[in-house]
């Protein structure tokens, strides 16, 4: 019997994305969200919400584009990739994410500052539409999840800070893999600033407050 070859071939899929607008209207500092794994956007937009004083900010919480059924509620949540054609799967991602921003942030000069910030799975998006999607960057906050692989030498070298939370109780995201992301951001210029705190894999009221505090200090100071 004849072996079966596997072939591939692109399609188009339909993204999904929420947005909530910032206090200072068209001029308002952005903030972009990537869930974790097996949930969804709308989840990722309630705990950015919580942050304090980020009503100044325009919020966009990108939902994946792989959906599948939680088990247990029925409801329908999403994760980033698979490791099937992951190659293929991130540059799908990156360029999903650039779309998203084109049409809600206009493709001309960002006059803005653009945070990306990212939960577990998420983390990782986070990280490579700092490296790939080609706009200005400010900073990643990144919460219980690690540096992906392909972006451990150098592509990260134009991001200047990096907000890293874990979790005291993380299983996930272990202190050795914060030590290491620690190092593999040192080694490309990346000022990256850790922030253990209490809990496990997990948003807390106090690394919001330490998220909150951050975001104040890249928004533009009034004038004079």
């Amino acid at each position: 019997m004849e072996a079966p070859r596997l072939e591939s071939i692109e399609a188009l899929v339909r993204g999904h994305y929420w947005v909530r607008e910032g206090l200072a209207g068209a001029t308002a500092p952005v903030l972009v969200g990537f869930h974790g794994y097996g949930e969804d956007a709308q989840t990722l937009l309630r705990e950015i919400d919580l942050i304090p004083g980020v009503t100044a900010w325009k919020r966009i919480a990108i939902q994946g584009l792989h959906p599948f059924y939680n088990n247990r509620t029925g409801e329908v949540v999403a994760s980033w990739m698979t490791r099937l054609d992951r190659d293929a799967a991130i540059g799908n991602n990156i360029r999903y994410v650039a779309q998203v921003l084109d049409r809600e942030l206009g493709s001309g000069d960002q006059q803005s500052p653009l945070v990306y910030a990212g939960f577990s799975q998420g983390t990782a998006m986070a990280y490579r539409a700092a490296a790939g999607v080609g706009r200005p960057c400010r900073a990643v906050v990144s919460l219980g999840g690690d540096v992906p692989p392909e972006l451990a030498d150098g592509q990260l070298s134009g991001l200047p800070v990096v907000l890293i939370g874990r979790g005291s109780r993380d299983k996930w995201y272990s202190e050795e893999k914060l030590l290491q992301d620690l190092e593999s951001l040192k080694s490309q210029g990346v000022d990256p600033r850790p922030v253990r705190f209490d809990g496990g894999h997990e948003w807390t009221d106090g690394f919001r407050s330490t998220v909150g505090r951050f975001l104040e200090g890249l928004q533009p100071q009034p004038k004079d």
